[in-house]
């Protein structure tokens, strides 16, 4: 008896050591897509990196990046992303064969602020001027169907004193529980010869019921005015007075 109660205990006591509070579960949770994100940010800069989703099944982990060019992430005959799937079992400790990474391609990039952002950052770097990419990225950015979009340039642009550029396009709400929907931000470090430049690209989407191209939700201070109904035309009655009647 005295054993069986020792290995009963023992064993409980590894099971709540197993098992792991909700709060460092979620912050676990966080800093792994954090970590995940910075490492696919710099490894697939060139390649139109624009996000990372990570869907945990009972089977296993999936994570979908996303993409502008798909493949490019893909490599020749799948051997990029099968080298990407190795460094992230083996950073993480995942078992094998319980982790898949897949490529998905953006549908719109002119609405994706982190490829816009790329974009701009490699325009920068090849020695654009900065109002000429700046207005690049904004005409294609409201060609695309967006609402506004705002780019932000700072840092040694002209000189050696440090400044900041704004160049804006549209509507732009910055407040609210709308912001959190509609607007999609971006923000780039550029290291050129003069030193660093920081590049932000905010971008406003546009409303789509389907919620394709931007969220279902309508803006709330949207008022929408309905068409009349044509009403249907009802032939005026005439009453006969019966102590008016002609003799």
């Amino acid at each position: 008896r005295p054993c069986l109660k020792l290995t009963v205990r023992a064993s409980w006591s590894r099971q709540m050591a197993a098992q792991i509070s909700k709060k460092r579960k979620f912050v676990a949770d966080g800093v792994f897509y954090a970590e995940l994100n910075e490492l696919l940010t710099r490894e697939l800069a060139e390649d139109g990196y624009s996000g990372v989703e990570v869907r945990v099944t009972p089977m296993r982990t999936e994570v979908i990046i996303r993409a502008t060019r798909t493949q490019n992430v893909l490599g020749d005959k799948g051997r990029r992303i099968r080298e990407l799937t190795a460094v992230v079992q083996k950073r993480w400790n995942f078992a094998e064969n319980s982790v898949e990474l897949y490529a998905e391609k953006v549908a719109n990039r002119g609405l994706c602020a982190v490829a816009q952002c790329e974009s701009l950052r490699y325009k920068l770097i090849g020695g654009l001027a900065v109002r000429r990419a700046c207005y690049g990225v904004v005409r294609f950015v409201m060609e695309s169907g967006a609402k506004g979009v705002e780019c932000v340039v700072a840092g040694k642009i002209r000189g050696a004193r440090a400044k900041a550029m704004k160049f804006t396009d549209g509507y732009m709400i910055k407040s609210g529980d709308p912001k959190r929907q509609y607007v999609a931000t971006a923000v780039r470090h550029v290291a050129l010869r003069q030193g660093m430049l920081g590049v932000r690209v905010t971008i406003m989407l546009p409303y789509d019921p389907t919620g394709k191209t931007g969220p279902k939700t309508p803006l709330p201070d949207q008022v929408s005015v309905q068409e009349p109904k044509e009403e249907a035309y009802v032939q005026p009655t005439t009453s006969v007075d019966p102590t008016k009647e002609k003799m």
